[in-house]
């Protein structure tokens, strides 16, 4: 019988653990590899940003360092939801989401310190760690045990919600800015990385009402196990890379002398 083993003193049966029985859950490689690329092409966009207004280049590599246009901002938008939406998804296959919610808000709260330190104007208040964080711990909580159904439609509220601010906000003349964690704020503020809860945590609910039916078996949905590739590793320590790739950028952009 699993667990159970003689004792060689009475014969009688002694419960242990049988960590064979218990076999380690294999990753997601869709999921590894869209977080990889999310967060590959993050780091890129972080680069162009970093050098077109600390050294003043025009274009890196092809790319214009302009990140104001249209499409840069659809890019960046895109690249965030695909983000936030694997997180939601990634949530639904988690034992614990309480523990990794609590670690991010952790690291936010630390990156919300250091920007303030170095740059006063350019502190993050509610950045996209900051939004993970409390997502993720407000799922655990209270959305763990509900239907994928019941996270969609709370998550098509949220981002109707969210939709519906920005005009109301300017209508109400809201002149503080003591509510930005669910994207309330007065006209004058403004932040590089800004992700409130409206609409960002509907968006978080319908990557997990996507991981409670599409992935509800827990496997994914490609059939063949394909081969491991840099992106999947960068998707599964996409936190270490969050955190490093800033100051790993500037770095090395100082010791080039691109930038003094």
């Amino acid at each position: 019988m699993p667990g159970l083993k003689r004792n060689p003193k009475d014969g009688r049966p002694d419960r242990v653990s049988d960590t064979s029985a218990r076999p380690r859950r294999e990753r997601i490689w869709e999921i590894d590899f869209l977080r990889g690329l999310s967060i590959i092409l993050m780091v890129g966009y972080h680069l162009l940003y970093d050098l077109g207004e600390m050294a003043g280049f025009k274009s890196f590599l092809g790319f214009e360092t302009d990140l104001s246009t249209p499409a840069w901002q659809a890019a960046q938008y895109f690249f965030a939801v695909v983000f936030v939406v694997l997180s939601g998804i990634s949530s639904t296959l988690s034992r614990n989401n309480v523990r990794r919610a609590l670690k991010l808000l952790a690291v936010a709260v630390l990156i919300t310190g250091v920007t303030y330190f170095f740059d006063p104007s350019g502190t993050v208040h509610f950045g996209i760690l900051h939004l993970l964080g409390v997502s993720i711990l407000v799922y655990g909580l209270a959305f763990e045990k509900a239907s994928g159904q019941a996270c969609a439609m709370v998550g098509a509220a949220v981002i109707g919600a969210g939709l519906i601010l920005p005009p109301v906000s300017k209508l109400l003349a809201v002149g503080f800015d003591w509510l930005l964690p669910f994207g309330i704020h007065g006209p004058a503020y403004s932040s590089f990385d800004y992700f409130p809860l409206l609409p960002w945590f509907g968006i978080f609910l319908t990557g997990a009402a996507l991981g409670k039916s599409v992935y509800a078996p827990k496997r994914g949905l490609i059939p063949v196990r394909l081969s491991e590739t840099f992106v999947n590793s960068a998707g599964r320590h996409s936190l270490l890379i969050y955190i490093l790739h800033q100051p790993v950028i500037l770095a090395v952009l100082y010791l080039l002398g691109v930038i003094r």
